[in-house]
């Protein structure tokens, strides 16, 4: 039976085209998938992620919020201390198309004074394509395969559950949210998707490269007039 497919959670191809250069995906071979978590670090659920991870032994990736890490540098350094990967994630949680590009990249550099990263996911997944290509020539630009939606109250943790399980695929990168907003759900969810996963033969890696070594995106097709339509008719429904 086909499955459902929510743009949410699992986006479509057309969309992931846009941006060529993004890695949205790390195939393998080896049922390896990659955890990685937006918009923190936070004491109410940062402590607990880092806790659950070294209970299971996992490496992951954190995309950090450059003022939670003014605000709690100690909980960054941890991250870094256990082993984990660490990304930019704008200053103040920034939505590229809501604000011009150099106030957009200037709140970059700002977080990049704090986290010190060249891995770099905007906030919602969006952006201009002109912050788009100013970006690219100094971050490696990270989006994602699969989205647990975590984030949303009126979800139940086991909807979020569901959302991870039946999209992953070798080399998904799927997003999880260090988050208050997202505590309810990700507290529950969160062990879960990691040992049911675990008992279907996956491993768990933390998001990094090493310099000279080729990306592996998902495309690597240039954006046409069909795709650039339908990014303006989704973005114009977006909140």
């Amino acid at each position: 039976m086909g499955k459902n497919i929510n743009f949410r959670v699992h986006l479509p191809g057309w969309l992931t085209k846009l941006f060529p250069q993004a890695i949205w995906l790390l195939p393998s071979g080896e049922k390896t998938l990659y955890l990685s978590f937006d918009d923190g670090p936070v004491p109410e659920v940062t402590s607990w992620v880092l806790d659950i991870l070294h209970e299971k032994n996992i490496k992951a990736t954190f995309f950090c919020v450059g003022d939670n890490v003014r605000k709690y540098p100690e909980l960054f350094e941890r991250m870094k201390r256990e082993g984990h990967s660490v990304g930019n994630h704008t200053h103040n949680h920034l939505q590229g198309i809501k604000c011009m590009k150099t106030t957009y990249l200037n709140n970059i550099e700002e977080a990049n004074n704090y986290i010190a990263s060249d891995l770099f996911r905007p906030p919602h997944g969006i952006m201009t394509q002109s912050q788009y290509k100013a970006i690219i020539q100094k971050y490696k630009l990270v989006m994602w395969d699969v989205i647990s939606c975590d984030y949303d109250p009126s979800l139940s943790p086991e909807k979020c559950i569901k959302n991870v399980i039946d999209f992953v695929r070798d080399g998904s990168i799927i997003t999880f949210h260090d988050s208050v907003k997202a505590k309810k759900n990700i507290m529950q969810a969160l062990p879960t998707v990691i040992d049911t996963l675990t008992k279907q033969g996956y491993q768990f890696k933390k998001i990094e490269f090493t310099d000279g070594a080729p990306l592996i995106k998902l495309s690597t097709l240039k954006e046409d007039q069909s795709i650039q339509t339908n990014i303006n008719k989704l973005l114009r429904g977006a909140s």
